[in-house]
C-alpha cells in the first residue's frame, strides 16, 4: 500500500493543536483540557493543561467495561523458570486493585513516590499500574542495579516505599536483590517509611520485622477481604513516573512523564508507527527498567487493547539462539521490538540461521530495532532469515516514543539501511553545526528538535527546571539538544552517526567511529564489533576496532583482523588512519545492551576509570584489558 506518511506529517506541521487535539480523541477523559497546548505553562509549554485523567482507567479498565476483559493482556513467559503465567484484563484488574489497596492503606496517595526495584516478573508491571491507579508516582529502578546508584535514586526521588523481590535471575545464576536494597537503604540519606517485597521460590530473604512486609501475604489479605479502589483523578500535566537516565555529572538525571501528553502519544504510536491492532499480541523484549519497557511493554500495548509479553530470559542461552522464535510462535506475535544487539548475539550463535525453520512464525508481520545503532549487516541477516521488513527507528528516553522510523502503520516507506527513518508528527528535526546554523543535506552535525516538544515528551527533570534547561535548551536556543550527530539526507531521512561524543577527530578529520562500525560488521565472520578513539601523539585521536567472531570460526585471526582493517581502507579510506584491531571473546555492555566505548577508551589510554553501574558483566573488562595489553595497548 502507498504510505500515508507525508500526508499526515503535513497535517501536524499545519495544524500541531489540531493534530494532538484529535489524537487526543483515543483517550478517555474525566474533564477535558482547557487549553491543548499551553506555551506559557512550563518550561517550554505543557500539553493538555486543565484536563483530568488517569492512565490505569485507560489501560485496564476501559478495555474490562468494553469487551476486552477475558481477553489476555499480558504474558508472562520466563525462559530462566520455564514458566508462563497469562492475565486477561479482568484478571490484571484483580492484581492491580489488590495491590492499589495495599498502597493505599500504608498511606500512599496522589503525589507520593514508589520506587520499583523489580525482576521481570509480572508483578512489576501491576506495580506501574497500581502506583498509576491512585495517582502515586513510581519510579523504575532496574533490578539488581548497584546499591550506590540505588541510594542516588531514593535520595532523589524521596519514595515512600520500595517494591522489590528477594532476587532476579540471570542465565546460570540468581541475584539477590535484599542484600543490595538493605545496602542502599543504609546508604542514602531518606529512609522509605516500609519495602513490599516478593518472595520468588528460586531465593527466599530474611524480612525485617516492622519494615519489610511480604508482598504476596499483603495482596492476598486485600484481594481475600473484596478490596475496591477506583482510579483517582489527576491532572493531564502531573507526573506518571520519573526515569533516572545516568547524567555525565554522575548525579542521575530524573525525566519526567506526564500523564495526560503520554497516553496520547503512546496510544497514536501503537497502530500508526508500529502497525499493530488492539487484540493482537506485541513483544518489546526489553526490561521494564528501561524507557522501553515502561512505554512498550506496559503502557503502549495496554492503552491500545493489545496483548504484551513480559519476558525473562536472554537471547541467546536460555536454552538456545531459537528462544525468541519460540516465543512469537507459541504467543502469536505479530510485532517484535528488541534491540540491535541481541540479534547480533543470535546471528554470532546461529550465524545461518538454522532454529528460524524450527518454528511456526506465519503470525510474524516486523521486527522493530532500536537502542543504538543498527548495522546494515545484523538488518540484512534479519530480513534474509526472517523475510519480514526489518525497522530501525530512534529515540530517546526523555522522548518516551520514536522521534524517527519507518512507520509501519502508515504504510511502509523504503527502507535506506542505516538509517532509522523519517521524523514521526511532533518533530521538526534539523542538525545544525556548533555555532548553531543549519547544515546542508548530507553533512554530518548536532540533531536537535525545534520547540516545542510534543506530547508525551518529558516537560522537565525532577524537581530540577534550571538543569533541564542547561543540559537540554541552553545550547542551542529555540531547539532541544539530542547529543547525538547525524544528518538529513535529500529524501528527509536521519541518519544518526554517532553521540556527538562518539565523533573522533583524526587529524584534523571528524570522523564517525559509527560509520567505521558498519564496515567492520560486514565481514563475514565479524558476529559483534566496537570502534573506540584513543589517543595518539601524532594525529590526536586514532581508532581502534575491537571484533568479536561467529561461533565456530576457526580461521586465524591476524588474517581476520588484516582483512578488517583492509575493508575499512578501501570503504573510508587511508583518512581514517585504521590499523589495529583487536579479537576479544564479548564485548562490554549494559544490561540493555548498550557497548561500553567510553569505558573502553579510558582502559586503552590508561585513565582513570569506575566501573560503570550498568554493566552486565565485570569480568569483561578484565579480558579487554588483557587482550589490549597483549598488543602493547593501555600498559
Amino acid at each position: 500500500m502507498a504510505s500515508r506518511y507525508h500526508e499526515v506529517y503535513e497535517s501536524w506541521s499545519r495544524d500541531p493543536v489540531r493534530f494532538w487535539a484529535e489524537a487526543a480523541k483515543e483517550i478517555d477523559w474525566y474533564s477535558p483540557a482547557e487549553r491543548v497546548f499551553d506555551a506559557d505553562a512550563g518550561v517550554y509549554g505543557r500539553w493538555f493543561t486543565g484536563a483530568t485523567c488517569n492512565t490505569c482507567f485507560n489501560a485496564i479498565d476501559r478495555h474490562v467495561a468494553g469487551g476486552r476483559a477475558d481477553q489476555v493482556a499480558l504474558i508472562h513467559d520466563s525462559a530462566i523458570t520455564g514458566t508462563i503465567r497469562k492475565y486477561t484484563y479482568a484478571e490484571l484488574k484483580r492484581e492491580v486493585v489488590a495491590l492499589a489497596s495495599v498502597l493505599k492503606n500504608r498511606g500512599i496517595g496522589k503525589g507520593d513516590r514508589v520506587i520499583i526495584y523489580m525482576p521481570m516478573v509480572a508483578e512489576a508491571a501491576i506495580a506501574m499500574l497500581a502506583c498509576s491507579r491512585i495517582g502515586a508516582v513510581h519510579s523504575v529502578v532496574f533490578g539488581g542495579f548497584a546499591s550506590h546508584e540505588l541510594a542516588t535514586r531514593i535520595d532523589d526521588a524521596k519514595p515512600k516505599l520500595i517494591i522489590s523481590a528477594s532476587c532476579g535471575l540471570e542465565p546460570g545464576r540468581v541475584v539477590p536483590y535484599k542484600p543490595l536494597l538493605d545496602k542502599a537503604i543504609e546508604m542514602s540519606r531518606h529512609k522509605p517509611d516500609a519495602c513490599l517485597i516478593l518472595q520468588r521460590e528460586q531465593l527466599r530473604c530474611e524480612l525485617k520485622d516492622h519494615y519489610d512486609i511480604d508482598y504476596a501475604d499483603a495482596v492476598a489479605r486485600e484481594r481475600a477481604a473484596g478490596a475496591n479502589v477506583d482510579c483517582v483523578p489527576v491532572l493531564a500535566t502531573d507526573p506518571l513516573y520519573i526515569i533516572y537516565t545516568s547524567g555525565t555529572t554522575g548525579q542521575p538525571k530524573g525525566i519526567v512523564r506526564d500523564n495526560g501528553g503520554h497516553m496520547v502519544a503512546l496510544k497514536w504510536t501503537m497502530e500508526n508507527e508500529f502497525g499493530v491492532k488492539p487484540g493482537e499480541v506485541f513483544w518489546a523484549a526489553s526490561d521494564v527498567g528501561w524507557v522501553v519497557g515502561h512505554s512498550y511493554i506496559v503502557y503502549g500495548p495496554l492503552l491500545h487493547g493489545a496483548t504484551s509479553i513480559l519476558f525473562e530470559g536472554k537471547p541467546i542461552g536460555t536454552p538456545d539462539a531459537g528462544t525468541y522464535w519460540r516465543v512469537i510462535s507459541q504467543h502469536g506475535v505479530v510485532a517484535l521490538f528488541t534491540a540491535p544487539t541481541a540479534f547480533r548475539a543470535i546471528k554470532g550463535q546461529d550465524p545461518r540461521g538454522e532454529f528460524v525453520p524450527k518454528y511456526d512464525l506465519s503470525k510474524f508481520r516486523t521486527l522493530f530495532l532500536a537502542g543504538e545503532r543498527a548495522d546494515p549487516e545484523t538488518i540484512k541477516w534479519a530480513e534474509q532469515k526472517l523475510a519480514v521488513p526489518v525497522i530501525d527507528h530512534w529515540w530517546q528516553t526523555e522522548t518516551g516514543s520514536p522521534m524517527t522510523i519507518n512507520p509501519a502503520g502508515l504504510g511502509l516507506l523504503p527502507v535506506k539501511y542505516g538509517s532509522p527513518g523519517v521524523p514521526m508528527p511532533g518533530y521538526d528535526i534539523r542538525v545544525l553545526d556548533d555555532a548553531g546554523h543549519e547544515v546542508a543535506r548530507g553533512t554530518l552535525g548536532n540533531v536537535v528538535v525545534k520547540l516545542p516538544l510534543p506530547a508525551g515528551c518529558l516537560p522537565t527533570l525532577w524537581n530540577a527546571d534550571g538543569r533541564f534547561r542547561q543540559a537540554y535548551l541552553e545550547e542551542f536556543p529555540g531547539f532541544y539538544k539530542t547529543a547525538d550527530a547525524g544528518m538529513l539526507d535529500e529524501d528527509g531521512y536521519l541518519y544518526v552517526m554517532a553521540r556527538t561524543d562518539d565523533i573522533i577527530n583524526v587529524a584534523g578529520h571528524r570522523l564517525s567511529t559509527g560509520a567505521m562500525e558498519e564496515v567492520l560488521a560486514a565481514h563475514p565472520d565479524v558476529a559483534e564489533c566496537a570502534v573506540i578513539g584513543i589517543a595518539d601523539a601524532m594525529k590526536g585521536q586514532v581508532p581502534l576496532g575491537f571484533v568479536v567472531l561467529n561461533a565456530g570460526v576457526s580461521r586465524d585471526t591476524a588474517l581476520i583482523e588484516s582483512e578488517v582493517v583492509g575493508l575499512v581502507r578501501e570503504r573510508i579510506g587511508p583518512v581514517a588512519a585504521f590499523k589495529t584491531v583487536v579479537t576479544i571473546k564479548r564485548l562490554p555492555k549494559t544490561r540493555s545492551g548498550k557497548i561500553l566505548r567510553g569505558t573502553m577508551q579510558k582502559i586503552a589510554d590508561k585513565e582513570e576509570w569506575t566501573m560503570p553501574a550498568t554493566i552486565d558483566d565485570p569480568v569483561i573488562l578484565d579480558e579487554i584489558s588483557a587482550a589490549l595489553k597483549g598488543r602493547g595497548i593501555g600498559v
